[in-house]
């Protein structure tokens, strides 16, 4: 979640909707899925199951069946606790991977996941080396911290690229996190910025070419998070809904194939020990539902 106050005006842009009935729009979603995306974030936890929880390989592969046929890359978020397994068991099905340590104030867990994630990118499960995810924004590390584990996984694996994920606009904010990053891997949630379904996407650009200027147009620029919950509260004018959900998804694909952006979409399966830290609205962001079963 990058949860920003304010919000940007933006122009209204995509795919025409007007008088499409839901069914049409599933239809059309159906059409788009199948000739697969870019790529896609791992959710392992089942139902019941919280971030600290060790995952079972089982859990995993079975995920992993359910989503291979439809994205060529997938994102992870943790390197210990059984999330080890993500990246291997997705190398096994062809799929690539950026694989992410998560950082937070516990400096024993941040070296075991730095640590895990140097091994797994020596062993050949990384494609893309994730350093962090929002630490900067959850305010959990300082900037020279967070460059410290940077340059430390830079100088162990210099054959990958090395990043850090946050809000768009904290590469902005923050250019001495953005010189250390090989790409910019950028969150952009224009529902969390309380943009209207209607004008999310030209607002989803405008994020995009914010963290574009920030690398200086030098910089490959990859979107590591976007989505639209499904169900949940009015967030004052972006509405919760599985319509706006489904245009949402569909402009986003559209976007990313017709100009060539590298998205990560949020996410593929729902899960409920969100609801604490987003409010209701957090449970409902996959694409398949607690039960692996697709939602649209």
């Amino acid at each position: 979640m990058s949860l920003r106050k304010g919000k940007i005006l933006a122009l209204a842009g995509g795919v025409n909707f007007a008088g499409k009935p839901t069914e049409e729009l599933q239809e059309m979603f159906t059409n788009v899925l199948e000739k697969g995306m870019h790529g896609l974030c791992f959710s392992p936890y089942e139902e019941g199951q919280k971030p600290g929880d060790i995952l079972s390989e089982s859990q995993i592969r079975r995920r992993m069946e359910v989503i291979k046929p439809y994205t060529k890359w997938i994102r992870s978020f943790s390197c210990i606790e059984g999330n080890e397994l993500i990246p291997k068991i997705a190398k096994e099905y062809g799929i690539k991977t950026l694989v992410g340590a998560w950082l937070g104030k516990e400096s024993e867990k941040n070296e075991q996941e730095i640590e895990a994630l140097i091994q797994l990118a020596k062993e050949g499960y990384v494609d893309i080396a994730a350093v962090g995810n929002e630490v900067l924004y959850r305010k959990d590390l300082s900037e020279n911290e967070l460059l410290g584990y940077i340059n430390r996984v830079k100088q162990a694996i210099p054959e990958i690229p090395v990043g850090y994920v946050d809000a768009y606009y904290e590469f902005s904010a923050r250019p001495e996190i953005t010189e250390a990053c090989d790409v910019i891997l950028a969150n952009c949630y224009p529902f969390w910025e309380f943009c209207h379904v209607d004008y999310s996407l030209m607002y989803m650009k405008q994020m995009y070419q914010q963290a574009q200027r920030a690398g200086g147009g030098k910089k490959r620029v990859i979107i590591t998070e976007t989505g639209w919950p499904s169900q949940g509260e009015d967030h004052q004018g972006a509405l919760p809904s599985k319509d706006n959900a489904l245009k949402y998804y569909l402009n986003t694909q559209h976007w990313s194939k017709e100009e060539d952006i590298e998205v990560f979409y949020f996410t593929s399966f729902d899960e409920s020990w969100k609801v604490g830290a987003e409010g209701d609205v957090g449970a409902y962001w996959g694409l398949w539902d607690i039960n692996e079963n697709i939602k649209y």
